[in-house]
């Protein structure tokens, strides 16, 4: 007869052994979240658990108790293509922002018609724009409550295979978005790509004198990167004093000066300003 235990049995031993030692001395098993957290800490506390274990197992507790309206991209900041766009209007900002996906909405804003991937645009390289069909290149969007709970979502990421879901509100307009990487960053902290700017979040330099520029950038880091003193009393973005210089919504392309800047709008909506191009106009 053979003595060697199945490797599964042999997994819960050891699984089992864990808990032991993560509860000896303990005198009871925790009977509350706090109760549990606390052992867990006392664990680390002890080296039965490294730092970095405890830092996930707290996260995968705390994304039990969250809603999708915690962690969600709201949607005056998703990036969106409309469905009647042409690729020479929607490409810049896909080339832009840099994402993978892309939601494609109706003409009233509120109906989704579906997911763009970014690499289903790769026939355009070849083929070029003529009778390209925005409609046939659309994946399933997959549309959930503000109230859904992050547990149960990335479970239904993982069961359906898929990467982003549209979150409606009460009364089923879309109030923004998620992904399974904004999850996964709840549990294990930030997730940077090989495309992720190390130095900087909003201002990313192009050229010499030249930067591309987020317009959510608060208007007191603008000032700590270019070493300006753009009045901050009125504004907290770039993007709000670029809007009050231009005095209405502007379209894409459009420039405005400000002191020895000049920017250039690369992406905008109908309510605001997402993207703009900084050059330096005295490099003295």
């Amino acid at each position: 007869m053979n003595d060697e235990a199945p490797s599964s049995q042999s997994e819960e031993s050891e699984s089992r052994t864990w808990l032991s030692r993560l509860f000896t001395g303990k005198g009871q098993t925790p009977r509350t979240r706090q109760e549990l957290l606390q052992m867990i800490k006392n664990a680390a506390e002890t080296e039965v658990l490294d730092d970095e274990a405890l830092h996930i197992i707290e996260g995968a507790i705390d994304v039990a108790n969250q809603q999708v309206r915690e962690i969600m991209v709201a949607k005056a900041q998703m990036v969106c293509i409309q469905i009647d766009e042409s690729p020479s209007e929607f490409l810049p900002k896909v080339i832009e922002s840099g994402h993978s996906r892309f939601p494609v909405l109706g003409e009233n804003g509120d109906d989704v018609k579906g997911i763009l991937l970014a690499k289903d645009l790769l026939p355009l390289v070849l083929k070029g724009a003529e009778g390209f069909n925005l409609e046939k290149h659309l994946r399933t969007a997959n549309v959930i409550p503000e109230s859904k709970r992050l547990n149960i979502l990335l479970k239904e990421f993982r069961e359906n295979r898929y990467h982003m879901a549209m979150v409606i509100d009460e009364y089923g307009g879309i109030s923004g978005l998620v992904t399974i990487e904004d999850i996964l960053e709840e549990i294990v902290g930030e997730i940077e790509d090989e495309t992720d700017d190390d130095n900087e979040d909003f201002i990313r330099p192009v050229a010499e004198n030249d930067y591309i520029l987020k317009a959510l950038t608060p208007i007191a880091d603008f000032n700590r990167y270019f070493k300006q003193k753009f009045d901050e009393s009125e504004f907290d973005t770039i993007g709000g004093l670029v809007m009050q210089t231009f005095g209405h919504v502007p379209k894409r392309n459009e420039i405005a000066h400000i002191a020895d800047f000049s920017f250039r709008v690369l992406y905008a909506d109908d309510r605001k300003i997402h993207l703009l191009r900084v050059s330096k106009l005295n490099t003295d």
